[in-house]
């Protein structure tokens, strides 16, 4: 979240919980079976509640994706929602340096919430965007979380969006992560894990440790051809790839009566078979081809 926020949308553009549940039914109907809740922050919907409620009544796999600031508030909600996994964004384990990144002083309470999870039963994947200039340093750091606790670990490589001033020579690629940990560990022991159908991340451990880490190289190394995911927003916009520049609506039809599963379907068959048309690595040197909401504005 920038220093100065970032515009709000009057309250109608957004999906109201009954509408998030009915058009997720429709989803779950063509055989969606995993939800994730994500952001910006899913937690400062006053009707998250009511939303996840709804949600656990379908026939899908939850999951949800938070800053961690005030999920200590929502433990009891989740288990009898049977969400079992989430995941925290949180690029640095540095005090000074989370309040660098974030413009806040929450380092202590998101440390504090992510060790909490563990102890109430649920499985934690940590997002870590990496960042030449930034974080980089802490990628021995972050694994060595995983060696007493079963966290798991997942560096995500800089992607570009709206604002977030991307740059090539910030990305950390996979073989760069890698070298790392053969400069620290030794070969025998960087172990190479089965990755789950449709994975994103290409998975690892140390050899011995209680948890696992994976890279997740969309920019380097990307795993389109696998990839079975579609995200729709928080203002009902379907994005059938992170980096689609194009959105369909499907709230306006759906509050107009219309079926709109024909929508739907004519968005997924436009998806792009790599990165939402960034099929050429000089495409990412092109400013036109970044046309993009800012994550924070994504959500979903």
């Amino acid at each position: 979240m920038p220093l100065e926020g970032v515009p709000l949308l009057p309250k109608e553009h957004l999906m109201n919980a009954e509408e998030v549940y009915q058009i997720a039914k429709i989803f779950v109907n063509e055989g969606v079976d995993k939800i994730r809740l994500t952001g910006g922050e899913p937690l400062v919907r006053k009707d998250f509640p009511e939303i996840l409620r709804m949600l656990a009544s379908l026939p899908v796999k939850l999951t949800m994706t938070s800053n961690g600031v005030t999920i200590d508030r929502h433990f009891d909600l989740l288990k009898e929602c049977d969400m079992q996994t989430l995941n925290l964004s949180l690029d640095t384990i540095q005090k000074d340096k989370f309040k660098k990144i974030t413009f806040r002083d929450q380092f202590d309470k998101v440390h504090e919430n992510m060790f909490k999870l563990l102890d109430h039963g649920f499985k934690v994947k940590i997002n870590v965007v990496l960042m030449k200039g930034v974080n980089e340093d802490e990628i021995i750091d972050f694994i060595e979380l995983t060696k007493d606790y079963p966290f798991v670990v997942r560096f995500i490589e800089f992607m570009p969006f709206e604002g977030n001033k991307w740059n090539r020579e910030q990305t950390v690629s996979l073989e760069e992560i890698l070298d790392r940990l053969r400069a620290f560990y030794a070969e025998k022991d960087i172990l190479r894990i089965q990755d789950a159908p449709n994975d994103t991340a290409k998975n690892y451990k140390i050899k011995g440790y209680s948890g696992d880490f994976g890279i997740i190289s969309t920019v380097t190394n990307p795993f389109c051809d696998s990839c079975n995911r579609i995200r729709l927003t928080a203002n009902g916009q379907i994005k059938n790839c992170l980096f689609s520049q194009s959105e369909s609506d499907l709230l306006t039809p759906f509050r107009n009566g219309e079926d709109i599963l024909p929508v739907i379907q004519n968005a997924v068959g436009k998806k792009f078979a790599m990165r939402g048309g960034l099929s050429n690595p000089d495409d990412f040197n092109n400013p036109e081809m970044h046309h993009n909401r800012s994550m924070i504005r994504i959500g979903g």
